[in-house]
């Protein structure tokens, strides 16, 4: 069972988590390039300069600053998401009540973005607080009244404050990286292969010569393509999961702390349980950003140890049970009895 932390803790922790996945993402990269040195290169026997171990080195340090400073902006523009309209009554609505939100949760004010969806969904990303994001789909936009939208806005400004957008904003833009390095790798060692076939022999020859390189390197290459694309990113994913369940609950706490009206951010789960379509502008990559799984499969539904262990998000029933508790307990507490007057 996860420890209960208060908000400072949370904050800790969720840094201290983002530094850990930094290393990890390094030591994974380095250990490719280290792997590609030894069996490709001939390193330390007929190359004493392992290359291509300080190119990852130099790639993965690269694309770790641009994930910290530009990798939620990238988030943002992968899902097609475009600044809100002060114009649009609806847009306008929806700025109003990230104003709102954001002076209850005492944080600066994030930008403001819509997606052009037909699901109904929301997302936060970012950095830290002062360089920050919060998305919703323009259905949810009409779908939802006021206090239920003002429930979603709560549930991603928590994410903010927790620094939740942080580590988790990190691990989408680093799988993305593994994957785009895992490809640029094995195309360079594919077209290696080619290229030292093509020495002007004639046809058969060649064939013959590239079957050969095909037969000895082939096994690498699958290797390679097999470790960037599916073991490296693995345990990133399995992270994500892992703390986005959990942390989905925090949030929706914390948004009933904000509006006190747990009832509504209840209310608007209910519609999206009811309107599980896959929401097609969200990557795979991105789903734990979400309020909720962007894949419409049902999956997060589902009980168990692999729902628990793969699944982004909690179960939608038990969110809106215990957000109809917060509510119950918050309508119904009992009154004291009126005292009687005395004579």
């Amino acid at each position: 069972m996860a420890a209960v932390r208060n908000i400072y803790e949370q904050q800790a922790y969720n840094k201290r988590m983002t530094t850990v996945l930094v290393i990890l993402y390094i030591a994974v990269a380095v250990l490719v390039g280290y792997t590609v040195d030894v069996l490709v290169l001939g390193f330390p026997a007929s190359n004493p300069l392992p290359i291509l171990s300080l190119a990852t080195l130099m790639l993965a340090c690269g694309t770790t600053i641009w994930s910290l400073s530009s990798g939620w902006i990238a988030v943002l523009k992968a899902t097609g998401a475009v600044p809100a309209n002060p114009r649009d009554p609806l847009h306008k609505k929806l700025l109003n009540i990230v104003e709102e939100v954001k002076i209850a949760a005492g944080l600066p004010m994030p930008r403001v973005y819509v997606i052009h969806d037909c699901d109904f969904n929301a997302l936060a990303t970012g950095n830290d607080p002062r360089h920050c994001a919060v998305a919703v789909t323009d259905s949810l936009l009409e779908g939802a009244d006021r206090d239920e939208l003002q429930g979603v806005v709560a549930h991603e400004m928590s994410h903010i404050k927790n620094y939740d957008i942080r580590l988790m904003t990190i691990i989408a833009s680093l799988v993305g990286a593994i994957v785009l390095m895992g490809d640029s790798i094995t195309k360079s060692l594919k077209t290696s292969i080619e290229s030292a076939t093509s020495d002007g022999s004639s046809t058969t020859t060649s064939a013959q010569a590239q079957i050969i390189s095909w037969v000895v390197y082939g096994p690498l290459y699958v290797l390679i393509w097999f470790f960037t694309t599916i073991v490296a990113p693995l345990p990133l994913k399995i992270m994500a999961m892992a703390v986005s369940r959990n942390r989905e609950y925090l949030a929706d706490a914390a948004a009933a702390e904000l509006t006190r009206n747990p009832a509504a951010l209840a209310q608007v789960l209910k519609k999206v349980g009811t309107d599980r379509i896959p929401t097609f502008s969200m990557t795979r990559a991105a789903a734990h950003l979400c309020i909720v799984d962007p894949s419409g499969n049902g999956f997060n539904d589902m009980g168990g140890f692999l729902a628990e262990l793969f699944g982004t998000h909690p179960p939608i029933l038990k969110r809106i049970k215990r957000l109809e508790a917060m509510a119950y307990s918050a309508s119904r507490s009992p009154q004291p009895p009126p005292q009687p007057a005395h004579t």
